[in-house]
């Protein structure tokens, strides 16, 4: 039996080693039969030196056990227009073209959305999504994009969240991953319906 803690909490920038550690591993856990690549420690280093960079621009929120072991996790970052995202280094697609909306009012990333294979939450599951709808869902020209595998797209859709391809799928740690983008429109249903599973505990840092 695993024993989280039932809330959410932000990740402080000393841990985002472990972060990337957990990213790594779970999505090797999720989508390879053949265990971990001798070389995913590069994968590692890759992930954390990114996510050290999008630090001040973005929220991490985790989920632990009682031993402090991270259980599950999402990151939103704010685009600042200045960074590469994920989506224009893995898929060469610019954040201002990949829709055509008009006035879009800010454009969010989110990444690093694994929970430990292990682990059988929905509601921790949509905990997570929710802390990316509540900032997509201020604004009704709010956008987010990320990049996820046919499995969590599908779970995605499931769940109300109307997500839209907007490429080609390519190979990303272990598994077929397509870049997805997320308007107001398409979680507005998902976050009204689904609000009520989180406290003011889960967004305090908001």
């Amino acid at each position: 039996m695993i024993l989280e803690k039932n809330y959410l909490e932000k990740l402080p920038k000393n841990q985002l080693l472990e972060l990337a550690e957990f990213i790594v591993t779970e999505n090797f856990k999720h989508h390879s039969s053949n265990g971990l690549p001798k070389n995913y420690k590069d994968d590692v280093n890759s992930i954390y030196k990114e996510e050290l960079s999008f630090y001040e621009n973005s929220e991490v929120f985790i989920s632990k056990n009682h031993a402090g072991a991270i259980l599950a996790a999402i990151r939103i970052l704010k685009w600042n227009g200045v960074d590469v995202l994920p989506l224009q280094k893995i898929f060469g697609i610019n954040p201002l073209s990949a829709l055509s909306l008009p006035n879009v009012h800010k454009i969010y990333h989110i990444g690093r959305f694994a929970v430990k294979k292990e682990l059988r939450d929905i509601n921790l599951f949509k905990k997570l999504l929710l802390c990316a709808a509540k900032l997509i869902c201020h604004h009704s020209s709010n956008v987010a994009f990320a990049e996820c595998d046919s499995k969590l797209l599908r779970i995605l859709r499931l769940l109300g969240v109307k997500a839209l391809v907007i490429g080609e799928s390519v190979n990303y740690l272990g598994s077929k991953t397509i870049p997805i983008a997320i308007t107001y429109e398409g979680v507005i249903d998902f976050y009204t319906k689904n609000k009520s599973l989180v406290s003011k505990r889960d967004f305090y840092s908001y």
